[in-house]
């Protein structure tokens, strides 16, 4: 039964996935938005719901583990195992903005204020609300930086001119994108969660590599979905969104419902590869390299982060 619910609520992802690039694109079309910032905010933020939703119940039925344990396995699995897939599936990765110099801080700050908090010994509400306002002060980065190339090809513009624009339409196509993703991401963590029980594995065991995984399809899939349709820039804003909205709105959220408790020197192998992740992330948009060799060197660090994790059972 199991895998059938995967198979189902996999073809409901990758549905799903479809309607909000096509959506997203209509819209960057209209009001003129860069792939990337529609990326990063509208489908970042939609893609990040499977996260808030399994890290606010947990932080409210007090396993706070599971609500971190979360947040830090999404955000390896993004860079790792989502952004190494696109750059090994897609033909050309060639984005039209200059993520090193635009967005590499917004990448590394958000993991270095996560460090700073956890070395206090946890997450209070005071921080979930400073967290929040870190996500409203990166939204509001987007808004000042200024526009980027709209890398719409002449046939998508044509086809979509055809139709005309409705926000009725848009809106409900969204809304059923966002909820087959949704839908689908939340089966597969249940059915995980299930298994990783009866197989006796702790709680941040299950929530950082079995709900983190189930999380993570979102991403994982609209950014395979968007780079196959050489959406570089919406592929790889996704994915930086996604991990700016983890710790921010994710994590700050979960510590508003309830202070999270963490002993930090237990997860340091954890947390230190997240933030190994994120340099191999700031480093690949330095040089580029958004090639088959980087997803690869990616696929490396994910191995042995789940090698890891599976000898400390």
């Amino acid at each position: 039964m199991d895998y059938l619910i995967f198979v189902i609520s996999l073809a409901a992802l990758i549905w799903g996935a479809d309607l909000l690039i096509a959506q997203s694109e209509r819209i960057a079309l209209r009001f003129n938005i860069s792939e990337y910032v529609i990326g990063a905010t509208l489908i970042a933020l939609g893609t990040s719901l499977p996260e808030m939703a399994a890290s606010v119940a947990a932080s409210y039925n007090g396993k706070p583990e599971i609500a971190i344990s979360n947040v830090i396995g999404s955000n390896i699995l993004n860079i790792t195992l989502v952004l190494a897939t696109v750059f090994l599936l897609a033909k050309k990765v060639n984005p039209h903005r200059d993520f090193f110099a635009k967005d590499s801080s917004w990448a590394l700050f958000p993991v270095l204020i996560f460090v700073i908090m956890a070395l206090e010994g946890g997450f209070t509400r005071i921080d979930g609300i400073l967290l929040l306002l870190l996500m409203a002060a990166y939204l509001l980065f987007l808004k000042e930086s200024g526009p980027d190339v709209l890398a719409l090809e002449d046939e998508e513009i044509e086809e979509m001119e055809q139709t005309p624009f409705s926000w009725i339409r848009v809106a409900v196509m969204l809304l059923v994108g966002f909820v087959l993703v949704i839908v689908g991401a939340e089966f597969t963590v249940e059915s995980a969660s299930s298994i990783a029980r009866s197989l006796g594995v702790s709680e941040w065991v299950i929530g950082i590599i079995m709900i983190s995984m189930g999380t993570s399809m979102p991403e994982l899939i609209v950014s395979i979905v968007a780079a196959l349709k050489g959406k570089a820039d919406m592929a790889i804003g996704n994915i930086i969104g996604s991990n700016m909205a983890n710790i921010t709105v994710v994590l700050g959220s979960a510590a508003i419902v309830n202070d999270l408790k963490l002993d930090m020197s237990r997860y340091l192998f954890d947390i230190g590869t997240m933030i190994a992740a994120t340099l191999m992330l700031v480093f690949i948009t330095a040089n580029r390299m958004y090639s088959r060799p980087a997803g690869i060197s990616l696929l490396v660090l994910l191995g042995i982060f789940i090698h890891h994790t599976l000898i400390s059972l």
